[in-house]
């Protein structure tokens, strides 16, 4: 039997409902993602470019820091990784975690929430990101692309 991990970032909870929907219909375990700094409503307003997001969005080299441990992902065979889509991409926190997990010989899927992109830019990131070629990723808007994302992954 297959073990699975959703690890996720959300901070309006729509990310974090999907993901709490998928590890329920997968029987698998959740990590959510939590900003060292929390995130405000004037970070992330992106009509501002001194806004904190649009910082780090336009730094590849930001790194913002979480709070906590990152779970043990040794038992698990499947590490699904959920996120918004900002700029184009995952929130830069994303890279930070993933970064630091070790996921040699992991089978690795991907989702997103957004409000209007679509996820072939989030798809080349992990695909340079991760050394091993994650699952096609898609943006989860609605009951019909999570049901064909979710037979995907079978």
């Amino acid at each position: 039997m297959s073990k699975t991990l959703v690890i996720y970032f959300s901070i309006t909870g729509t990310t974090k409902r999907l993901a709490e929907t998928i590890a329920s219909r997968l029987g698998a375990d959740t990590y959510a993602i939590q900003a060292e700094e929390p995130y405000s409503q004037s970070d992330l307003t992106w009509t501002d470019d001194n806004c904190r997001a649009n910082q780090e969005q336009n730094n590849p080299a930001s790194r913002p820091e979480f709070v906590g441990y990152l779970p043990d992902i040794s038992g698990y065979d499947t590490i699904i990784i959920g996120h918004p889509i900002w700029w184009g991409i995952p929130p830069r926190i994303v890279e930070t975690v993933v970064e630091k997990l070790d996921l040699t010989g992991k089978r690795v899927a991907t989702f997103a929430t957004s409000g209007g992109s679509t996820y072939a830019q989030s798809q080349t990131f992990f695909n340079q990101l991760l050394a091993e070629q994650p699952l096609p990723g898609d943006v989860l808007s609605s009951q019909a692309t999570l049901e064909k994302w979710l037979t995907a992954l079978d």
